[in-house]
């Protein structure tokens, strides 16, 4: 670098210094835009609206191409998803194939007088008014294969050639940070496609095989009870057909297992059968999931991903929780479940599929229709054959052989001999059982990890050790604030009003699901009757003080009566 007299730099000199400063802080400025979270195409866009401060530029186009080689996504200045095809229409068809093939910046100094752009329509390019302009490329490469272009335009005059070198090299070096950008979402994209390709490979890894009861011949539903009955019996005949059936019922009944009970009966049992709890994901991701997305729908979707109702094309689709989806994507979903098709996101392609739905809830829908919470029209697409699930509290006879099916299990997995002794069976029996078949089969692996002997006995359970909490769970309190579900509205036992008009009455009424366990619903106080204390007591004393025979007097469990002694602060006397 030469000085004038004076030690003042020459004119060409500074161009060059305030050039350079310019494209580090254009670079600087271009990856931090990259690092953000957005959609791929909105952010190669801002990506565009940031070269035209550093750069004498009018449009720019990035142009991304996928494993073949063809076109996939073109983003231009001001892109948006309305007016995304006209960069379609602009695209320099021969410049971008003359950059692929010699994987080369280009530099046309002239566009129209350009053999390249021979016969193209340049109206879609904006009026120059009169001045030629110029056309700059340079290829996006992962490694040594271009992945796409990035072009430039502007009015060509003689400072422009001056600057046509700074220009490729700062745009060659933008491009090389768009590259790696393209190879980081791809890299996560296929770590994510590896991840649910070995969940389910790991989900298909069955336990230890052993001899398992069955019923019927249907595999893992254990029970004999006339409930249990009823409800195997209406899912052979309805598994034959491709109506759209809604299992009901609370929580922990095992809807998922009768669902897969279905698809083995059916027809379609040859074909996948897919799963998906709605309520475990926010409603952009379950879009996302069930219908797919298109490579460059939004950030990270570095390619395209079917969905969970184009894997189950031909099989069954099981989506659990469906009262939980919003209302916005109810509207989506009721697309599919009428006319069989849907679009990817970010995609126009509509798809088709046949698909047999079964859904699955807890909710009482017909409640949550009257409150504006849930379509009409959806509830009447899915609850086509609604099957309602008995709780455990309605299987009576089948606690023994599940209970037994629970401590199998855990014997296979740890390799241990445990037994149910007669003194755990009472315990279990005396339980209400809230959560279910779920609650039972903590309640089996959770005694059986701390059981001190080859035998499981009653001492060894937490609730003769103060430390269950389903109790406190699944309070009164609780249920107060949970919305009702279909399900506890045909109990056909249900909780005493208390009220002062109320009849004398002999017995006392109890509700035996999970507010069972709140000691305010074991008792009815009324002017013919004395306190709840008072014939707690004279129940205890009429019975010697045994726990058991007061329940039995009083139509409740020792469960429930050992509540109550804690709630009205009794001591029991022993003799």
């Amino acid at each position: 670098m030469s000085y004038l007299p004076g030690n003042s730099m020459t004119s060409s000199a500074v161009r060059s210094l305030d050039l350079s400063e310019s494209a580090l802080v254009g670079i600087y400025e271009v990856s931090k835009l990259l690092a953000s979270p957005n959609r791929l195409e909105r952010t190669l866009a801002g990506v565009l609206a940031l070269l035209s401060s550093f750069l004498d530029m009018r449009h720019g186009l990035f142009a991304l191409l996928d494993k073949g080689g063809e076109l996939e996504v073109v983003v231009g200045s001001g892109w948006s998803e309305g007016n995304a095809k006209k960069y379609f229409d602009r695209l320099p068809q021969r410049a971008i194939g003359q950059i692929v093939a010699t994987k080369m910046p280009l530099v046309v100094e002239n566009v129209l007088t350009s053999p390249l752009f021979e016969g193209s329509d340049l109206s879609e390019w904006g009026s120059n008014e009169g001045a030629p302009f110029s056309l700059v490329g340079v290829p996006i490469k992962e490694g040594d294969i271009v992945v796409g272009t990035l072009t430039i335009d502007r009015v060509f005059s003689d400072r422009s050639a001056v600057r046509f070198d700074h220009d490729v090299r700062f745009l060659t070096m933008i491009a090389n940070l768009v590259g790696q950008t393209l190879r980081l979402h791809k890299m996560i994209a296929r770590d994510r496609e590896r991840l649910m390709l070995e969940n389910a490979r790991l989900g298909k890894i069955e336990r230890p095989v052993v001899p398992e009861p069955k019923f019927d011949g249907i595999k893992g539903i254990v029970g004999a009870s006339p409930a249990v009955q009823a409800v195997v019996e209406k899912i052979r005949i309805v598994a034959k057909a491709r109506s759209t059936v809604l299992l009901r019922g609370e929580s922990g009944t095992g809807k998922e297992l009768f669902a897969a009970a279905i698809h083995n009966l059916s027809p379609r049992h040859a074909k996948p059968f897919v799963k998906l709890n709605c309520a475990a994901l926010p409603e952009s991701v379950l879009e996302s999931e069930l219908f797919g997305h298109e490579r460059g729908a939004f950030t990270g979707a570095a390619t395209m991903r079917k969905g969970r109702f184009e894997l189950a094309d031909g099989g069954t689709l099981f989506l659990d929780e469906i009262g939980e989806i919003t209302p916005a994507f109810q509207a989506k979903l009721l697309r599919v479940l009428q006319e069989g098709e849907f679009e990817r996101v970010g995609g126009s392609r509509t798809i088709k599929v046949d698909v047999r739905f079964v859904c699955a809830t807890n909710r009482n829908l017909e409640e949550a229709v009257q409150k504006n919470e849930f379509r009409a029209d959806l509830y009447y697409r899915i609850s086509v054959v609604p099957i309602f699930l008995p709780p455990l509290r309605e299987r009576k006879g089948d606690l023994e052989p599940l209970a037994n099916e629970f401590l199998r299990r855990f014997n296979a997995e740890q390799g241990t001999r445990l037994t149910l002794s007669a003194s755990a069976m009472e315990v279990l029996s005396e339980c209400g059982f809230p959560g279910n078949i779920r609650e039972l089969e903590n309640c089996v692996y959770r005694t059986a990890t701390l059981a001190r002997g080859e035998a499981i006995v009653g001492g060894d359970f937490s609730c003769r050790n103060d430390g269950c909490l389903s109790a406190v769970l699944w309070s009164g309190s609780h249920q107060e604030s949970a919305p009702t579900p279909l399900f506890r509205q045909q109990l056909p036992i249900v909780p005493i009003q208390r009220s002062a008009a109320a009849p004398a009455r002999p017995s006392v009424a109890v509700d035996t699901g999970p507010a069972d366990a709140n000691p305010e619903h074991f008792f009815a106080t009324t002017k013919e009757h004395s306190s709840e204390r008072e014939r707690l007591i004279q129940a205890m004393e009429q019975a010697g003080w045994v726990k058991a025979k007061a329940a039995r007097l009083l139509n409740l469990t020792p469960r429930q009566i050992g509540y109550a002694l804690q709630k009205h602060d009794i001591p029991v006397k022993k003799f």
